[in-house]
């Protein structure tokens, strides 16, 4: 008989006919923040995207390659200078929860003549309560951008930079608590947290050394494409110094790490050094009672054999020598 075809089962909830037509998605609207007041305005955009791009693009006149570095995830820090505005990426350092490890956060900066966008690639401390306070205070909001996008570009970096210093604070204070744990007796424990330390310090300086001839050619250049603001000399300077105060830091963090690390280690090989010489000692003390207990107790015959007077005289002498070279041992202080 031949084989007859099965029916094919519908399944319960795959009937097309009462699935009625997909609903269009929503529009998406991109991620931006804008503050404006005196002529100018404050654009922060947050992990952008494709969308902001597009926002991007169609709002400002940014070059597209400028546009590229901004999406992307591996830029150094740098200053590209065009005759309408400046782009500037910095890298500020933060602390990874997650990995418990300081890493770089990227902060990309379009400064025009009456405008500023700032494209932090994670949340960056700093630049959210700068923003916020500017949102939430109209007279600071007044203050600081009735001088222009100079300033309000200084007061920026300004704040991310201060903010290094109560991180290299605790990082002062992790090297003062090593310190003690050192010589508390602790020196066995301390080696992977003083390992973890200059890890961090090396981090830290790896997010800090670029950025000097970011800052120098800052320096240089604000003067000609921010034409008015004319008194900002003194005050970049001062973000030239704060960088400098941040880079001594770190290399006096440095020496005091290694120098954590040689002292760690000159504690624990006196350590092992103590413990080495009194064994020494030990066995060398033990070294002759041995000798006379092998003598006494070999098969041949010996003098004193089978005797009660001479075995308590072999072990008077052997209890003489015990206390002359313990006597003589602590003397020379080796015990």
């Amino acid at each position: 008989m031949p084989n007859l075809p099965k029916p094919r089962l519908r399944r319960p909830g795959r009937r097309s006919e009462l699935v009625g037509p997909a609903s269009p998605p929503e529009p998406q609207t991109p991620r931006v923040e804008q503050i404006d007041a005196a002529g100018l305005r404050w654009v922060n955009i947050e992990r952008p995207g494709a969308l902001e791009r597009a926002w991007l693009e169609e709002h400002f006149e940014f070059h597209a390659l400028d546009l590229e570095d901004v999406l992307s995830r591996n830029q150094r820090p740098k200053i590209d200078v065009y005759d309408e505005y400046l782009f500037i990426v910095l890298h500020l350092p933060v602390f990874d929860r997650a990995a418990k490890r300081l890493g770089a956060g990227e902060l990309d900066v379009f400064v025009g003549p009456d405008y500023m966008v700032t494209i932090p690639n994670q949340p960056l401390q700093p630049v959210e309560y700068l923003f916020e306070r500017c949102r939430s205070k109209e007279e600071l909001r007044e203050q600081l951008f009735s001088r222009g996008s100079g300033y309000l570009l200084y007061r920026l970096v300004d704040d991310s930079f201060d903010y290094c210093f109560p991180m290299l604070r605790k990082i002062g204070n992790k090297l003062d608590a090593l310190e003690d744990d050192i010589f508390d007796g602790r020196s066995d424990e301390v080696v992977r947290d003083i390992s973890n330390v200059k890890q961090e310090i090396i981090n830290f300086r790896k997010v800090i050394r670029p950025q000097r001839p970011v800052l120098r050619d800052l320096e240089k250049v604000k003067q000609r494409y921010l034409a008015n603001d004319l008194d900002l000399e003194i005050y970049f300077d001062d973000i030239v110094d704060a960088h400098e105060r941040i880079w001594d830091m770190l290399e006096n963090y440095k020496e005091v790490a290694e120098a954590l690390a040689e002292t760690n280690e000159s504690v624990i090989s006196h350590r092992v050094n103590d413990i080495l010489r009194v064994l020494t000692s030990i066995s060398v003390i033990v070294l002759p009672l041995t000798l006379i207990a092998s003598i006494w107790g070999m098969n041949s015959k010996v003098p004193g054999e089978g005797g009660e007077t001479a075995f308590w005289a072999v072990l008077g002498a052997m209890l003489v020598i015990l206390l002359g070279m313990v006597g003589y041992f602590r003397k020379r202080g080796w015990l």
